[in-house]
């Protein structure tokens, strides 16, 4: 690769990336640990992903996927909590990547400070492979098959008993607002990482999410018991997506990326997809004064929901979880960023915008005009399957 590598930065523009890229010396020390893929190597392309160094590598046997994570953000052991979820997936029925395993049976190569791991390529185009998150779909067809894709994973996702992910930087957890004590477990949160739990602005910028997610989580909290534990994948976006052509009757081939995966809930998993690809947030990051600008995408929403529920209908308490999960469902993902910025690359600037315009700045959004007209249009849906199911059952 000849071209000057960038990343993705926070307000949407392409930046000089944290990591350097893969170099040709490196994925031929990495991938002569696998039997199966020997030279020559070339590297074909150079991902833009902000938080880790990735390319598809072209060998003697087919192309490759070679990720680089600082140890600092994902060791071994850390993404062996990935890879499981993952092959768990893949055993029961799921279209994601295969893990590949070096001859000692690794899943996962550390050397010096770096840890690399290594996937086939999924089948299919990476259609929206230059796309950021918080940027839409393509069409409502796109969004409506996204919905089927992460219905089918979470459907191969149950009965994986594994326990939620050790406290990590980069992992979209949901323990704040699932307990019923949201400033508890917020300090329970921040106290199990001491980057955050030392800085006292970003407690203040907590308290100020806390106060104005508090009726969001009033209305989730009475409904948590019955969303039942589950393995998801918690950053459904359509770059996360392989897809079997560039049409809008394209279909969903592959899931991947992963990284953020947990122990959630499926309606949470459902609310991050609805907010990474049906709210224009990059316009907040640029213009913060124009909340009532940002746009929403309520045919995607409504397309994904429908697609979704082709093949996993959700219950009545599920459904109507989904319109305050959706406000809820960024703080965590908003405070690992913070953590990552301040512990892994120490930047307090950054982390003060993942705390205050991502955390704040999104809680915030949804109390204003724009923000209620899409929550409210989620309990409308809500409602109205909630009416047509009580329909059908007395028919």
């Amino acid at each position: 690769m000849t071209e000057t590598a960038k990343a993705h930065g926070m307000d949407g523009t392409l930046v000089e990336p944290d990591w350097p890229p893969l170099s040709e010396a490196e994925v031929r020390a990495v991938l002569g640990q696998y039997a199966e893929w020997e030279g020559p190597y070339a590297i074909e392309t150079v991902s833009p992903r902000p938080f880790s160094a990735a390319s598809v590598v072209r060998t003697g046997a087919g192309r490759v996927f070679v990720k680089r994570h600082a140890r600092a953000v994902r060791d071994a052991e850390g993404l062996a909590e990935e890879h499981h979820f993952m092959e768990h997936l893949l055993a029961h029925g799921c279209s994601v990547p295969r893990v590949l395993r070096t001859r000692a049976g690794a899943s996962a190569v550390e050397s010096g400070t770096w840890c690399y791991e290594v996937h086939e390529t999924p089948r299919g185009v990476d259609l929206y492979e230059d796309a950021i998150s918080w940027t839409p779909f393509r069409c409502a067809a796109h969004a409506r098959e996204a919905g089927r894709a992460l219905a089918r994973l979470h459907r191969a996702a149950e009965g994986l008993n594994a326990p939620a992910r050790r406290a990590r930087p980069l992992v979209a957890s949901f323990t704040i607002f699932a307990a019923q004590d949201a400033e508890a477990a917020m300090d329970a949160y921040l106290g199990a990482r001491a980057s955050l739990r030392d800085e006292a602005e970003t407690r203040q910028h907590c308290d100020a999410a806390l106060e104005a997610l508090e009726p969001f989580h009033t209305e989730l909290r009475p409904l948590m018991q019955e969303l039942k534990p589950l393995w998801t994948h918690n950053d459904l976006h359509a770059s996360n997506l392989f897809w079997s052509g560039l049409d809008e009757d394209a279909q969903a081939t592959a899931v991947i990326d992963f990284g953020l995966a947990d122990r959630t809930n499926a309606v949470h998993d459902l609310a991050l997809a609805l907010e990474r690809n049906c709210v224009e947030w990059l316009t907040l990051m640029v213009h913060p004064e124009v909340t009532d600008e940002v746009a929403v995408r309520m045919d995607h929403a409504t397309a994904l929901l429908e697609g979704y529920e082709e093949t996993r209908p959700l219950t009545d308490a599920e459904a109507a979880a989904l319109a305050p999960m959706m406000a809820v469902c960024h703080a965590e993902f908003a405070l690992t960023e913070a953590d990552y910025f301040v512990d892994v690359l120490h930047s307090h600037e950054k982390a003060r915008l993942a705390s205050w315009d991502y955390l704040v700045g999104h809680a915030r959004w949804f109390r204003c005009a724009a923000g209620e007209r899409m929550l409210d249009g989620l309990r409308r849906w809500a409602e109205r399957r909630r009416m047509s199911t009580q329909g059908a059952a007395r028919v």
